[in-house]
């Protein structure tokens, strides 16, 4: 109290004058000091403030890109589209909501609105917020482009100088250009360009009004906005954006009208590679969990691939017109068969389900593989990546139906069979124990099965099963060699009784089948699950003497400044000898030579191939194999529907398409044979009896035979001729 009062007293015993002066002496040194704190500070805020000069070289991110084998590009990896569009190529009506809902005063200020900062600032107080809005869109392209984005007074007062300096060194037209090709629309979509991709599936240039309108409302909240996740804000923004258009006179009443109607998407458009967009998406699911996201869509990798477009293109092309084909058959037979319907509400069913049934279109797959190396060469997943992106090469699993029985024929030879050993086509039931299926012993005709299986009709507890042939016949007693060129299933399930199942089981997995196979009787039917790529890759190993190589797409991939990141080479192993490979090929080549592959041989060169069909029809296949490739066809409905056409089977309509693709794909390739090794000796031997041929045998095969194995005996049967 006291210092107080000493204080008062000093101050009344001081003139008026020396008051005055003593206050105004205060007044400048806070002064003085408040500048030279402001100086200091504004000198920290801006010390780290980016040059200008790097727009001129601004490049958003790199993109990535995939090769086939003759280093031309099938596909790009970009999250970022920005090829930075001239002006002129994006749709005055987009610049237009742009200015109108972001910056109507674009062409008139010098980068800053003080107008519109004032008016956030009170927004920002009133609402106890940190700085935002009032951003022109030089500010909004300053901060895109050089600042980190948090909502701090530091960045945006750098915000505000770098807007200046960018006003003082770009032009209106190219700050709006690079705006419009650097603004975020979500879903990592960045610029016009991709955004119009991805939600429009068109190019910039043919948007529409309200398509514009559309893409500027999602310019403050992409997500939020995103006609993918509310269509009803979605509406609502564009709706606004078109109320901002007529404000400033940029559209007519009658146009925003217009506009209002245009039906919006929900569904994304899918960017995607216009040939082999299955592949390139197969590669992508093998690199992006590799790579990361950034480094693979961000990085300006280069991706070697196997693939060879003069392969994959005319495949492509193909395939689809048989399908289309097919497509348009299935329709006229299913109507034809409701018009021959006698009973009316029976023929107005069927007509309901025909039309039901012709929405789903017939689905195809086909890959081709090099046997040496396991190198995709060309991969189609199916008809159209944009309906479907399931690969149906890699990813599908259908019963392989007759396409399995080399597996059961390679166990067969591996169990001292040989193409002259005698099997049954003859047949035969089996029942279920409880544990085990087993054959019924002594029913080899209709006749005893029914005697055999008589006492048990109705017994829930008692499951049988008898088998029968595509064609309801029997041969008898036939050749190894006849009945895999026939395709008996019959006496497939014979040598799976004799050899085991769990055998084929085995040698499948071996030749290259990744998945869990039942080992029960109807595994030589092939009722398993496989997917074509599986198939192809276990066909390849029988062609490549026994030596399974392992299917792969990618030969190399290097980073932005060409360093090699990987390189692959052929991942191989011995599943089956040299030998047993051998005469099950040759065996094979038998069935595009006289059997249900015979339409294949009209490319008039050395082919090993097998049919198939699952049951009720639900699956056809081809696969067929050269010395250097092999390819898979495969064909069915998605929801595993029978296929509508009588007498449809694998050599009747997967073959003629896989022959198709395969004489352009071969019309350069050198004819060759497959190989013989060491250990082969071949011999001519009668086909019904599988003995020795006498010059009285009416049909005559030279056979290959593993060296000890060959007959020894004479045809001793009577051919009437």
């Amino acid at each position: 109290m006291g210092l107080i009062r000493k204080f008062l007293d000093y101050l009344d015993g001081l003139s008026a004058r020396a008051l005055v002066l003593k206050a105004v002496y205060i007044i400048g040194v806070l002064s003085a000091a408040g500048i030279l704190l402001s100086a200091v500070l504004m000198r920290k805020i801006l010390s780290d403030i980016p040059s200008i000069d790097k727009l001129d070289e601004y490049t958003p991110s790199l993109t990535t890109y995939v090769y086939d084998i003759n280093n031309q590009v099938i596909a790009e990896f970009s999250v970022e589209k920005r090829a930075i569009l001239p002006l002129s190529k994006i749709p005055v009506d987009m610049q237009n909501a742009v200015i109108a809902m972001e910056d109507q005063n674009f062409f008139r200020h010098w980068g800053i609105s003080p107008r519109g900062i004032v008016r956030a600032l009170l927004r920002d107080i009133l609402h106890r917020r940190s700085a935002q809005g009032g951003s022109t869109l030089t500010q909004q392209l300053s901060k895109l482009i050089f600042l980190k984005p948090e909502k701090t007074i530091t960045r945006k007062i750098k915000e505000m100088v770098l807007a200046l300096q960018i006003e003082r060194n770009f032009s209106k037209p190219e700050i709006l250009t690079l705006y419009l090709n650097q603004i975020y629309f979500g879903n990592g979509v960045y610029g016009v360009q991709s955004a119009s991709k991805l939600y429009f599936g068109k190019d910039v240039s043919e948007m529409t009004l309200g398509e514009c309108a559309l893409l500027t409302g999602l310019i403050p909240s992409p997500e939020r906005y995103s006609p993918f996740n509310s269509l009803e804000k979605a509406t609502q923004r564009r709706h606004l954006v078109l109320q901002r258009m007529m404000a400033e006179n940029f559209i007519t009443p009658k146009e925003a009208v217009a506009a209002e109607a245009e039906l919006i998407s929900t569904e994304k458009s899918t960017l995607f590679a216009s040939h082999a967009a299955y592949f390139v998406e197969y590669v992508r699911q093998q690199l992006e969990p590799k790579y990361g996201i950034t480094q693979l869509w961000k990085g300006g990798m280069k991706i070697y691939t196997t693939l060879d477009l003069a392969m994959q293109i005319p495949a492509e092309d193909i395939m689809e017109k048989y399908l289309a084909k097919y497509d348009e058959d299935a329709a006229k037979n299913r109507a034809a068969a409701a018009a021959e319907a006698a009973d009316k509400e029976a023929a107005d069913k069927e007509t309901g389900d025909e039309v039901a049934a012709s929405s789903v279109p017939l689905q195809g797959a086909f890959v081709i593989l090099d046997t040496k190396t396991g190198a995709i060469k060309a991969l189609i997943g199916g008809r159209n990546f944009r309906d479907s992106k399931f690969n149906r090469v890699t990813q599908a699993a259908r019963q392989a139906g007759s396409t399995f029985k080399p597996m059961v024929w390679m166990a067969a030879l591996m169990n001292g069979y040989t193409p002259a050993s005698l099997v049954e086509d003859s047949p035969m039931a089996y029942y279920y124990d409880g544990k085990d299926w087993r054959l019924l012993e002594g029913a080899t005709d209709q006749y005893s099965i029914d005697m055999a299986i008589q006492p048990f009709v109705g017994n829930k507890d008692f499951k049988i099963w008898v088998p029968n042939n595509f064609d309801s016949k029997f041969q008898g007693t036939i050749t190894l060699r006849r009945g895999l060129e026939l395709s008996r299933n019959l006496s497939s399930i014979y040598l799976v009784t004799r050899v085991g199942p769990t055998l084929v089981a085995d040698v499948a997995h071996r030749a290259g089948i990744k998945r869990n196979l039942e080992a029960v009787p109807s595994i030589g039917l092939g009722t398993s699950l496989v997917s074509p790529m599986e198939m192809a890759s276990s066909f390849s190993t029988f062609a490549n003497g026994g030596i399974h190589a392992v299917p792969f797409g990618v030969l190399k991939v290097t980073d932005n400044q060409g360093r090699v990141l990987e390189e692959s080479v052929p991942e191989e192993s011995e599943s089956f000898s040299p030998q047993l490979s051998y005469v099950l090929v040759n065996m094979m080549k038998g069935v595009v030579q006289r059997g249900t592959g015979s339409y294949a041989s009209r490319l008039k060169r050395p082919i090993a191939g097998k049919t198939g069909t699952s049951q009720d029809s639900k699956d056809m296949w081809f696969i067929g194999m050269t010395p250097d490739l092999t390819a898979g066809a495969w064909m069915g409905y998605d929801d595993f529907m029978s296929l509508p056409m009588k007498d449809w089977t694998g050599g009747g309509t997967v073959v003629p398409w896989w022959t198709e693709i395969m004489e352009t794909v071969l019309k350069d390739q050198p004819v060759r044979d497959f190989p013989v090794p060491e250990g082969i000796v071949f011999v001519t031997v009668d086909q019904e009896t599988g003995k020795l041929a006498l010059p009285t045998c009416k049909k005559k095969i030279l056979e290959a035979f593993i060296k000890g194995t060959e007959p020894t005996e004479f045809c001793d049967a009577v051919h009437v001729r």
